[in-house]
């Protein structure tokens, strides 16, 4: 047998997906003819694999997949973990750690991190200028950036969209880097500047999250060291204040800027900006909803500190249960 399993609060992605084998391996090896199931976190590792999407596992599944004696699936049965605390996936997985063409929870990610966009121009819109372009923090800001462009063109303001930052990708992502001095490092290497976009410009910086606050200053500093005439930071999800216990190593809630700085001002100076806006967390809320996705309850604990499961005081970090 074979299992499948989904906590039961949901909080990470699992889909389940099916390789169907064509009638000339049917021919050619009849026992190996039956269809392949696979699960996957995000639905792009189907595409690379051929594999056609069935559904997703739903929170407390479990999907027992019984094989023949040479290994081949024959059928699978669905089974239900008792649920204690409701459903509430992991908001973060859409704004920062799944890929722009995966779909979880129902939607694509790509088109949340574009609405979020949307909904930071109508919260924190591009100040006025004569030469104002929104840059994005490439990759993970790209749809974000792009949808706040264009809501703040739509609303009047003027600005254009701009790819100001080159991302060198063979460098790792760099908030999960141990050690302050890797990542900066990290930071310098992963980065390169287009001089064309941002020389004289009023550079409106958009970003994904604000963790640490390593990867904004320095990048604030690059733009300003390759001519930007000033540099406004806006981030597409609320500030990051607290760990998380289910499944990501953030880091201590005292490494994060958000506690370390009393407010979004002293932030916006401790990186070197202009002005700073965050998204708002029924901003971030509303911009997935219109989505319309498979669940109506999120956990959003990194900003707003409400566990939708109780955690064990004194804990600062999941490895010390």
């Amino acid at each position: 047998y074979f299992f499948a399993i989904r906590d039961p609060n949901g909080f990470r992605p699992l889909h389940m997906g099916v390789i169907q084998r064509s009638k000339q391996d049917a021919k050619e090896n009849p026992d190996g003819a039956q269809p392949m199931y696979c699960f996957a976190s995000e639905t792009c590792a189907f595409d690379l694999i051929g594999a056609k999407l069935i559904r997703e596992v739903e929170p407390g599944e479990v999907i027992c997949i019984s094989l023949d004696s040479v290994g081949s699936p024959q059928d699978f049965k669905s089974y239900r973990l008792p649920r204690k605390y409701g459903v509430s996936p992991c908001i973060f997985e859409y704004v920062y750690f799944a890929r722009a063409d995966s779909q979880i929870f129902g939607s694509y990610v790509d088109d949340v991190r574009y609405r979020s966009g949307m909904q930071l121009a109508r919260e924190a819109p591009v100040p006025k200028g004569d030469r104002v372009v929104v840059v994005p923090v490439p990759t993970s800001a790209n749809a974000a950036a792009l949808g706040y462009a264009r809501e703040c063109q739509k609303l009047g303001f003027k600005c254009t969209y701009d790819l100001g930052l080159v991302r060198n990708n063979y460098v790792g992502r760099t908030f999960i880097t141990p050690g302050q001095a890797d990542r900066a490092l990290k930071v310098r290497r992963k980065f390169g500047v287009s001089k064309r976009v941002v020389e004289g410009a009023i550079v409106v910086l958009v970003d994904d999250s604000i963790v640490r606050g390593t990867t904004s200053m320095r990048l604030v500093g690059l733009l300003m060291d390759h001519g930007a005439k000033e540099v406004h930071f806006r981030s597409a999800s609320p500030p990051v204040k607290n760990p998380c216990y289910f499944g990501m190593d953030f880091p201590d809630p005292k490494e994060l800027i958000a506690n370390k700085c009393e407010d979004t001002k002293a932030i916006s100076a401790k990186i070197g900006t202009k002005s700073l806006a965050y998204l708002s967390w029924e901003g971030l809320k509303q911009a997935v909803m219109d989505t319309k996705p498979s669940s109506k309850t999120w956990c959003g604990a990194c900003f707003t500190g409400n566990y939708p499961v109780p955690i064990p005081k004194g804990k600062e970090k999941i490895e010390d249960w």
